[in-house]
């Protein structure tokens, strides 16, 4: 029996988009990719009959994506009600890489890249995978950081609360390129084209209580 890793995800009428269709993509890098360049996802579930969205920090570990928070906060006061079952979440990351700008305003839009996880989630009490996990949020924000800094202790993690949902109904979907506008409209006297958008860093702000000869780590950006 082979035991190699598929390429690409399995579709679901869940992952499989209405409009635009052609946008979407099940390749496991891409998916993967979309994931890692992220540091907030929206994570959406039921409670009490009514749908609620909370962003928060999370990290891919291989194909499982780890959500963490304070033990007081609905969704992890709810996931820990469904240990056994996991409670159907729906976790979203979504980037945007220009403002598309047309001749009309229907056709305005935005070149984005944004992954939509499905599956049941469910608490993680195990504490060596707690750890790791807390450990790879703190290092998908900035690699190298967790290793420079005071893990929890035994207070804070008793108010820490970590989830974890597989990687296995998801899809990406993705637009690139220039406006589309209609034949008609091409002669219209406005300017279209596209806005590039991209994440910029500035250079790291020391606190004001830093303790004198502490150097700026290398794996901070230089701004």
């Amino acid at each position: 029996m082979s035991t190699t890793t598929p390429a690409a995800y399995r579709p679901t009428d869940r992952t499989v988009p209405t409009r635009s269709r052609e946008r979407a993509t099940y390749d496991r890098e891409a998916v993967h990719s979309v994931l890692d360049a992220g540091y907030v996802c929206h994570l959406g579930f039921v409670r009490d009959g009514r749908p609620v969205v909370l962003p928060t920090l999370y990290a891919r570990v291989g194909e499982q994506l780890y959500v963490h928070g304070s033990t007081g906060s609905r969704p992890l006061r709810t996931t820990g009600r469904h240990e056994d079952t996991g409670l159907p979440v729906c976790l979203t990351v979504t980037h945007v890489d220009g403002l598309v700008l047309a001749r009309s305003a229907f056709h305005h839009s935005i070149n984005y890249r944004s992954a939509v996880v499905h599956g049941d989630a469910y608490p993680v009490t195990d504490p060596g995978e707690r750890t790791r996990a807390l450990d790879a949020i703190v290092d998908h924000v900035l690699p190298g950081r967790s290793a420079d800094s005071r893990r929890a202790n035994a207070k804070e993690l008793a108010k820490t609360a970590v989830i974890r949902l597989a990687i296995e109904e998801v899809s990406v979907k993705a637009r690139t390129g220039g406006p589309n506008d209609e034949p008609e409209d091409l002669e219209l006297p406005y300017w279209t084209g596209v806005v590039p958008v991209a994440p910029a860093y500035g250079a790291p702000v020391p606190a004001d209580d830093l303790a004198p000869g502490i150097e700026t780590p290398g794996y901070l950006p230089a701004g």
